[in-house]
């Protein structure tokens, strides 16, 4: 009996472990002063938030959360920060602009988890009307049915998502890349339409005298 009671104990215990260190964590990530902090902080939120897709059973997705987040944004996110020469000065005196957009954001995350948490008061009957139910592990795996729902039924807002991040990456490299004056560089139609006579410049140095 308290072996049992042990065994369901465990999974709630982990469950309030990991919540506590991801909220924990996520606070770090807009309280921190450093950038870089920040972003260590967020890659310990997504290794939190991993492990409770894992208790969940959603083995698929925390995989997926640690390979593409962990493993690519965050470390990118990193490596932007360390190498940007960030003014913390003027930084933090354009904050208090962003403050009415920051507390309406704010604002519709906390109604939005408010809904979310109270959903099995307002209605209990919301869990039993999924549109999409989790079959059983013997008939079909986790990763399997996810897939199967993923590419059939919502396989244009999987692409519409796609869409938006390569806007989002084109838009990034726009914003960012900034030409300088004075620098050479490389012009494939000029090297293309080049002559003999444009590329070879004779020149006749007389005896004894260099250039």
């Amino acid at each position: 009996m308290e072996q049992g009671a042990l065994l369901t104990g465990l999974p709630a215990a982990f469950f309030y472990l990991f919540s506590v260190i991801a909220v924990a964590s996520a606070f770090m990530v807009i309280a921190a002063r450093n950038p870089v902090h920040s972003v260590l902080y967020l890659i310990l939120t997504f290794f939190n938030a991993a492990a409770l897709f894992l208790l969940t059973g959603a083995e698929f997705l925390a995989m997926i959360l640690l390979i593409v987040y962990v493993g690519a944004v965050a470390v990118l996110f990193l490596f932007v920060v360390m190498m940007l020469d960030i003014d913390f000065s003027e930084l933090k005196s354009g904050v208090l602009q962003y403050a009415p957009i920051g507390a309406l954001v704010g604002l519709v995350l906390l109604a939005e988890l408010g809904i979310v948490l109270g959903g099995s008061v307002f209605g209990p009957e919301t869990a039993g009307n999924i549109v999409q139910p989790i079959p059983p592990l013997a008939v079909r795996e986790n990763t399997a049915a996810l897939g199967d729902v993923l590419y059939t039924d919502y396989v244009f807002f999987f692409q519409l998502a796609g869409l938006v991040l390569l806007v989002a990456m084109i838009g990034a490299i726009v914003l960012t890349l900034h030409h300088r004056s004075g620098l050479k560089r490389q012009s494939i139609p000029q090297q293309v339409a080049r002559t003999p006579e444009t590329a070879i410049e004779v020149v006749s140095v007389e005896s004894g005298k260099g250039i």
